[in-house]
């Protein structure tokens, strides 16, 4: 028997770096690509900065939360 263990699934809040769980191709945007969430437009929707290696923004999607996933990263210090 297989235990049914569920992800908490975690809503995204601002200046999360979150990652797309579908495409959007009307922004030119694939599923996986890196972004911060810049601001809460409403209770479904955020508004993500994606940027390149040099910091540049190269889009501003409107985004459903459902399809972000929050990234988190652990900072070892020396």
């Amino acid at each position: 028997m297989r235990a049914n263990k569920q992800a908490k699934v975690e809503q995204p809040i601002l200046l999360d770096v979150v990652a797309l769980l579908r495409d959007q191709p009307s922004h030119g945007l694939a599923r996986g690509q890196v972004g911060t969430l810049v601001e809460e437009l409403d209770e479904r929707t955020a508004l993500v900065e994606f940027s390149d290696d040099r910091g540049q923004a190269f889009a501003l999607a409107p985004c459903a939360t459902r399809d972000l996933l929050v990234l988190h990263y652990v900072i070892e210090e020396a």
